[in-house]
This record gives C-alpha cells, sequence and structure tokens, in this order.
C-alpha cells in the first residue's frame, strides 16, 4: 500500500514535488524535471517533525551518519498519519522537536549527532552540519570562528541562493579539564585539574566532532615544515582524497580539492620555486582574506615519499605514482595535480633583459614579481593579483615623472573590461619594448604614451636650441645686464654724474691731496650720505638735466675720462652703494666749499 503526500519540497529546492511512502521506502519526484529522491527502508533510521518557514518538516536520519533528507510543505494534520506510517513500515517513532522563535543571539551549545544545535531555553534556535565545517580558528581569548563550505566551488552566480559560510561565537569564562581518567587515578597519581579558557575547549570539540583530522589510515600522503608565503607562517600540508589540511602554529585550514581553481608553478629566483593555489573560498586570518596560498621550495631540496595508497588506486589518478624520489617541489605539484585535477601553469615564453621570466615591479606601495604568462599577468607579492589576458581592455605605457627623457623606468596601466584599474610602476625601461611586443602578438590592445611624451620633449629641445643659435649668431649681441632694479642703476648713473661734473682728470695735485685728506674726515662723510639721501628724491626729475650739463662743462678728455669712470662705476655700483671718497673730494676741492652739497652747486652752475 502506498500513501501520496502532494506540495512537499525537499531540502531547499524552490519546486514542489510528490511524495509517497511505502513498506519498500520512500521516494520524492520533482514535478517540474521529474527528478526522483528515493530511500530504502533498511537506511531510515529515525525521523523528527518540527515546524519551519515552510509550514512542517519530516527529518529523516539516513544508516550513513552523515546523511538525512528534509522534507517541507506538511500540514499541522499530516503530523498523526506520518506518525503512524512511520511506524508501520519502518518501526521508528516520530520524534517532535521544539522549536525556539524568541530571536535570542544568548544561549547554548548542544552537539547532537552530526548537528551543532544552538539552544534558547532548551529549546532548539538553529543547526549546523558538521559535515559542512571547514576551519575553526579561535579569534582572540573568547571568540571562535566556524567557516562552513558551500553548495558549489565556482564564483558566485547572480540569482543563486544565500549560503553562510562563516558564524562566530562568543564564550567566555573558564572551563576545568580533567587530566586523569578519575579521581581515584588523578588523586593517587598527584594530578590536578588543568584550567583553559571556554573558548579553547569549544574549538577542540569542534574539531574532534567535524573530523577536521581524519584518521591517519585516510592520510596520503605528509610534507612537513612548508614554507608559506601567504598567510606567512610555516604548516604541515596532509593530502587526504578528498581534501587537504595546512596545520600551522595558530591556524589549521581544510581545503577541498574542488575549491582549487588554478595552479602555478613559477621560478622565483636563480635558488627558490613558487608553487601557488588559486582558490575559489579564500581562507581567513581573522577579518584578512587569502585568496592565494604561495609555498616557495628550495631548488636543491630533494624529497623521498611514499603514497599510503594500493597500486589500484594509484592507478585511478593521472600522472600519480607510488614512489618518488626527486625535488621536492616536482614532488608537490605532482601530487596536487592529481589529487585535484588541474593542470599546472608554468611560465611562458616572455623573458626579461635578464634572462627571467619575472619583473620587479611596484603596485601601489607593495614591491613584487611581475609575471607575464601566456593568458594572464601574474602579480605575486603579499596580496598577489592575477589578471587574465581576454579580461584586458587596453595597456597603457607610460614614463614615470611626465616626460622626462632621463627616467629608468615607466609605468604600465592595465584597464579591464569590467572597469578597475592596476598600475605597476618602476619597471626598468629596458623592459618595456619586450612587454610591448609580448603583448601586441596576443591581440591585446596597447597605447604607449612614451612615445609622444619623448616627442613633447624633443620639441622643446628643438625651440631651446634654436633661441640659442640666434644669440650666439652674432647678428644681434645681447645687451649686457646691469644687475639690480631700473629704479635703483638709474639713481647710481645720476650721482655718478653729479659729482664728475664738479671736478675733471685736469685738476691739480693739490686737490687731490685735499680729497684724501677730506675722505678721513668723518664730518666728510656724513655729508656724502646726506647727499646720497637728497639724491634719491630728486634722481627722476633731475636725471636728463644733469646728462646734458656733465657734456657741456666737460673737456674731451675730461669726458672720455668720465665715459670710462661710468663703465666701472656702473658694473660695482650693487655690491658697493656708496660712491669713491675721491670723487666728492674732487668736488670739494673745487669749488671750495666744504659743506655745500654738490647738488645745489649744480643748480647754481645752470642757472
Amino acid at each position: 500500500m502506498t500513501t501520496q503526500f502532494d506540495n512537499i519540497y525537499h531540502d531547499l529546492s524552490p519546486q514542489i514535488g510528490k511524495l509517497r511512502m511505502a513498506s519498500s521506502g520512500m521516494a520524492w519526484m520533482n514535478n517540474e524535471t521529474k527528478d526522483v529522491v528515493s530511500i530504502p527502508s533498511a537506511d531510515i533510521k529515525w525521523a523528527s517533525w518540527f515546524r519551519v518557514a515552510r509550514n512542517f518538516r519530516l527529518r529523516v536520519g539516513l544508516k550513513d551518519k552523515s546523511r538525512r533528507e528534509n522534507f517541507d510543505g506538511f500540514m499541522r494534520d499530516d503530523h498523526d498519519k506520518l506518525a503512524s506510517l512511520l511506524k508501520q513500515h519502518y518501526g521508528i517513532i516520530l520524534e517532535n522537536k521544539e522549536i525556539s522563535f524568541k530571536g535570542w543571539n544568548w544561549g547554548a551549545t548542544d552537539f547532537q549527532g552530526q548537528d551543532l544545535a544552538f539552544l534558547v531555553s532548551n529549546k532548539t534556535s538553529f543547526e549546523l552540519p558538521l559535515s559542512k565545517v571547514l576551519n575553526t580558528n579561535i579569534a582572540g581569548r573568547t571568540e571562535v570562528s566556524l567557516e562552513l563550505s558551500t553548495a558549489s566551488s565556482s564564483k558566485p552566480v547572480k540569482g543563486g541562493a544565500d549560503e553562510l559560510v562563516e558564524v562566530r561565537f562568543y564564550v567566555p569564562g573558564q572551563h576545568t579539564k580533567q587530566t586523569g581518567d578519575d579521581d581515584e587515578e588523578k588523586s593517587d597519581a598527584g594530578e590536578v585539574d588543568e584550567d583553559t579558557t571556554a573558548a579553547q575547549a569549544f574549538h577542540e570539540a569542534i574539531k574532534e566532532k567535524a573530523e577536521l583530522g581524519e584518521v591517519s589510515g585516510d592520510l596520503i600522503i605528509n610534507f612537513e615544515e612548508v614554507l608559506v608565503l601567504t598567510p606567512r607562517g610555516r604548516y604541515d600540508v596532509d593530502m587526504f582524497p578528498k581534501f587537504l589540511r595546512l596545520r600551522g602554529k595558530t591556524y589549521d585550514y581544510k581545503i577541498n580539492y574542488e575549491g582549487i581553481q588554478k595552479l602555478f608553478l613559477l621560478p622565483k629566483d636563480d635558488q627558490h620555486v613558487l608553487f601557488i593555489l588559486s582558490l575559489a573560498n579564500p581562507i581567513r586570518q581573522g577579518q584578512t582574506r587569502y585568496q592565494f596560498l604561495v609555498m616557495q621550495f628550495d631548488r636543491e631540496e630533494e624529497i623521498t615519499a611514499e603514497l599510503n595508497m594500493e597500486e589500484e588506486e594509484v592507478a585511478k589518478y593521472e600522472k600519480l605514482q607510488k614512489h618518488y624520489e626527486s625535488m621536492t617541489f616536482e614532488v608537490v605539484s605532482s601530487v596536487f595535480r592529481a589529487l585535484s585535477g588541474n593542470k599546472i601553469i608554468s611560465s611562458s615564453s616572455f623573458m626579461s633583459r635578464t634572462g627571467h621570466p619575472a619583473l620587479k615591479a611596484n603596485l601601489k606601495a607593495v614591491q613584487g614579481d611581475l609575471y607575464i604568462l601566456e593568458k594572464y599577468i601574474f602579480f605575486v607579492a603579499k596580496s598577489p593579483l592575477l589578471i587574465e589576458l581576454a579580461d584586458i581592455h587596453q595597456v597603457s605605457f607610460s614614463r614615470l615623472g611626465g616626460a622626462m627623457a632621463s627616467s629608468r623606468t615607466f609605468d604600465m596601466t592595465i584597464v579591464t573590461k569590467q572597469g578597475p584599474e592596476h598600475t605597476f610602476s618602476a619597471i626598468n625601461k629596458e623592459e618595456h619594448e619586450g612587454i610591448e611586443t609580448f603583448l601586441k602578438g596576443k591581440k591585446v590592445r596597447v597605447k604607449n604614451q612614451i612615445v609622444e611624451d619623448l616627442a613633447v620633449a624633443a620639441l622643446d629641445d628643438d625651440e631651446d636650441e634654436e633661441m640659442q643659435s640666434v644669440a650666439s649668431s652674432g647678428e644681434e649681441a645681447p645687451k649686457p645686464r646691469l644687475g639690480g632694479d631700473d629704479e635703483d642703476s638709474e639713481e647710481d648713473e645720476d650721482f655718478q654724474a653729479s659729482s664728475t661734473d664738479e671736478g675733471s682728470p685736469s685738476s691739480s695735485s693739490e686737490s687731490d691731496g685735499e680729497g684724501a685728506a677730506s675722505a678721513s674726515d668723518a664730518s666728510g662723510d656724513r655729508e656724502i650720505a646726506t647727499t646720497k639721501g637728497k639724491k634719491k628724491k630728486k634722481a627722476v626729475g633731475d636725471k636728463p638735466k644733469k646728462k646734458a650739463a656733465g657734456k657741456k662743462k666737460g673737456s674731451d678728455a675730461g669726458s672720455d675720462a668720465d665715459d670710462a669712470a661710468m663703465d666701472v662705476d656702473d658694473a660695482a655700483s650693487k655690491p658697493k652703494p656708496k660712491p669713491k671718497p675721491k670723487a666728492k673730494a674732487k668736488a670739494k676741492s673745487k669749488d671750495g666749499e666744504e659743506g655745500e652739497p654738490a647738488k645745489k652747486k649744480q643748480k647754481k652752475d645752470d642757472d
């Protein structure tokens, strides 16, 4: 006899179907796709009934403890009918489970089989399947974080279902751990209870229940003390049939092979080799996410290893060997390639001027190695960046610091089709030609701004050369600069002209002696300062008149001497603001009036 229930959902499926129950088992069929999920009666071990968002749920536990099936959409009136059918066909009792709807975020945790239940007022608030736990870490002293695997290892798809990837529990307080089997043995051996934090105890319980470290019989191979650059540290790498584990001093990671997208084996330098894993689901350390796992190996390091597998199992994998005796990086990459099913991407035909596949470059303030591969541009640093050539819209080259012909580096800006730009700076200019040729060969759009900058710089140089040739041709002699401001230079010329008008080189030797004597007199210095101060006020108005008077009064020989003296005084007028005492002395000796300024006497002569 078969009983059917309509409008039933299977797990999180958005499509409804039909559930049929018989003595041979139960089966659910999708109304649209006609997919069938069948459960034999021998595999059914228990069943529970509780309230969910889509009415009521029937949960069926299977013989395999890690599996269970959920069916939603039952009405409240279906409870008694289901309980009778389960007891009649499968000999099990339908258990009623109460659910808390308070919405509190504090409560207690309880391990219920393969589930971690969060209880509020002794009622289940939510459950986490331990089989989905990938990793657990202690964030601080009181927080325990659980990372959960997703249904798909690929990138998120638009319109896909939302999935929980991480949850954190705040676990305060201390936990007492007994070191002995019982109280009598503990007291006899002198052992005492060991106190630890409650968060640490909860963390250890999660690792044990979730079986993050599977039994040693499933371990295929172990690589000890592997240097990992990202995230930094040394880890033991345990390889299992379906996943690998990274065991460090602080953090443990569980990575499914399905979550490994790409494998890279790249030479770092003459002594080291990098083996890089690109992950679909990044691993975390606190708030930091690591999408790439970067391992570093020594080129000369050798290893001898034997896989914990039978020959028949080894034959199922492509290019996998039972026994290895070779370089460490070759053994590790070979095992990863076989177990994950991904091909290894190595360096391309591109080589730098030094014969190395990597270039030194900076991305913002981070320095790293820039690999130009056949299908990718890979920047390996603390935070690696992978760009596919097919996703590049344009690559532009520009010289660092503008149009400086002497610059030794250049910038390379990559504009992706999705929008983001990445600028790699401080690249040796000798690598420009090789990069541009390689990218053009891959049909990548390239824009070269360095040639434009050099053309602008060349035009500037040509203009400078034309201007210099005009000045040096002799056709137009450049005028000498007297130095200083124009107003100051005119004042100095005026002052010199007034002093030479009163005295001429034909004066007697007696006047020279008197001039020398008066120059040493303090009163004469004051007169010179006073005369200069008055000249500054009337220099502009008296300038034409003084020059004309000087030409009329002086003799031909005196005029030539005055012109020569003017040239010397003009060149030295700026560093020596005071006129020579000798010129002042001549003016006094000719007129015979010691205290009268030179300017007043010049006005009398003009009149």
